[in-house]
């Protein structure tokens, strides 16, 4: 059983998670959670899963190198600085091109929502990007990589990363209920790739970090996400940003970095 587990550990573990997430919503719609409760435990569950798995097939070793790359914080000033503000120009710009497109007028959409990122939304949406490096980047792109290159293993993360949020748009917790599940899927493999380049130029699971809780930031300061911005300016975006993960992933390629022994072993 051991060795089932080491052989498929990445397999199991993707599979493991939209499931996990379907089921725990499923009983939070019963009104078995508290508010708190599932905001928080969706994602710690996932990372407790990933922590059992990874525990009983490497051991604590395993576990320690699984959260090594959030310990390289030695990175060129203007990778943090891309990171910081990719999501949010990325954004901006796009309002930018709608407003011109469809109002002619620049600023018409360009509305910044200040007021909702408060200290602890802020600390919360940190929390939340934690666990997604870990999980989907420091883990599993990692492993993936090794079977697979990195474009075509953050792809798949990608897929199971956004098969994990179905769950929440079907059952209608905390997302609006007419959001296609297409425009989530390729929203995710878009943010997959991009963490895979650059985790691959940084080795940096800080730099992945920053760049996701940005990410996550901009759809609550601008009008992109499906509750804010409307289901069509979602979709948009998120086919946006999936493209520009493209150019970024043919232009500066991580394959060789990936390449790269690093001291996490299967």
């Amino acid at each position: 059983m051991i060795d089932f587990l080491k052989k498929y550990e990445v397999w199991i573990f993707l599979i493991l998670a939209p499931i996990s997430s379907a089921i725990f919503v499923y009983i939070s719609s019963l009104g078995y959670f508290s508010e708190s409760l599932y905001n928080h435990g969706r994602f710690f569950l996932l990372l407790a899963i990933l922590v059992g798995l990874v525990k009983v097939t490497r051991g604590n070793k395993g576990l320690v190198e699984m959260l090594k790359p959030m310990l390289n914080w030695k990175v060129s000033p203007t990778w943090y600085l891309f990171c910081a503000l990719f999501a949010c120009s990325l954004a901006v710009l796009f309002l930018i091109a709608k407003g011109l497109f469809l109002e002619g007028d620049y600023n018409a959409f360009l509305e910044v929502n200040t007021g909702i990122l408060t200290f602890k939304r802020f600390f919360v949406i940190l929390i939340w990007a934690f666990v997604g490096e870990v999980v989907w980047v420091s883990y599993s792109v990692r492993q993936l990589s090794k079977l697979t290159n990195p474009f075509l293993a953050s792809q798949i993360v990608g897929f199971f990363w956004g098969l994990w949020w179905v769950p929440l748009m079907y059952f209608g917790i905390g997302v609006i209920h007419d959001v296609p599940t297409w425009p989530l899927l390729i929203h995710m493999m878009g943010a997959a790739g991009m963490c895979a380049i650059v985790y691959g130029k940084t080795k940096s699971g800080i730099c992945v970090l920053l760049l996701q809780f940005g990410l996550n930031s901009t759809g609550l300061l601008l009008p992109v996400s499906p509750r804010t911005g409307g289901v069509d300016t979602y979709t948009a975006f998120a086919v946006l940003y999936f493209l520009t993960m493209l150019v970024f992933m043919y232009f500066m390629n991580p394959v060789k970095e990936f390449q790269v022994k690093e001291s996490y072993t299967a």
